[in-house]
């Protein structure tokens, strides 16, 4: 999914770093208030920073200028909303264009606008859809993930063929072909991922129960209040 270091149109590299920028600075402040008011919540803050660290390090070659790997956002977007995976995507990926020459500063908006924004939102939208209907927790937070991972490679298709449309089909045919590309590798990633997701949540029940209640994961609407739910409704 990283868009590799000068590999977009300056024009380009601009204008998704433009469009990054607004869910980047909300995302901050939502952080910093979280933080504020529940300081219990920096431990599993950082490990579902260090979960989108490490799973969107583990690349794979792909198309021309970019590459395939999972993304890990899903899981901090179901904890902790997108606005905030905005923040620490955002980290993540500065830190990777610094440190692991992976992406890069000038297609860092780019990289943003998909894994950090795009991901997280879809990602946390289709977990809550289904939660409202019923769906189990697991099943729930697997879809969640692949959808925040599948989407991400769906907004870098766009990115890519908009800077490099196909000279006879244009941009439809550009968009065609690096997503025909990306789903090569991208579909097994994103279910690895969302089965990954899952085991890190299972393990999360276990050891932050409270947590996750406080969070809202755990909590269903039962005769007009609140409860947990049990530990056979979520192993569902």
């Amino acid at each position: 999914m990283h868009i590799a270091e000068g590999f977009l149109p300056p024009a380009h590299a601009v204008a998704w770093g433009v469009a990054s920028a607004p869910f980047v600075v909300h995302g901050a402040r939502s952080l910093v208030r979280d933080v504020r008011e529940h300081p219990e919540s920096t431990l599993l803050l950082g490990a579902s920073g260090a979960f989108t660290f490490v799973l969107s390090a583990l690349k794979l070659p792909s198309v021309t200028g970019s590459c395939s790997h999972p993304t890990g956002t899903g899981l901090g977007a179901i904890l902790f909303r997108p606005p905030v995976m905005a923040v620490l995507g955002t980290i993540t990926l500065l830190f990777q264009a610094l440190l692991l020459a992976h992406g890069g500063l000038t297609t860092l908006g780019a990289n943003v606008f998909s894994m950090a924004v795009v991901g997280p939102w879809a990602g946390y939208g289709v977990y809550r859809l289904l939660r409202r209907y019923g769906v189990p927790l697991m099943g729930a937070v697997f879809c969640g993930a692949f959808a925040a991972d599948l989407s991400t490679y769906c907004v870098t298709s766009v990115q890519l063929a908009l800077a490099f449309p196909d000279p006879g089909s244009g941009f439809l045919g550009a968009l065609g072909k690096f997503g025909s590309i990306f789903a090569v590798t991208q579909i097994p990633l994103a279910v690895s991922e969302g089965l990954l997701t899952v085991l890190v949540m299972r393990l999360l029940v276990q050891s932050s129960r409270g947590e996750l209640t406080r969070l809202g994961v755990l909590v269903t609407s039962v005769g007009g209040g609140k409860r947990a739910e049990s530990a056979e409704a979520v192993a569902r």
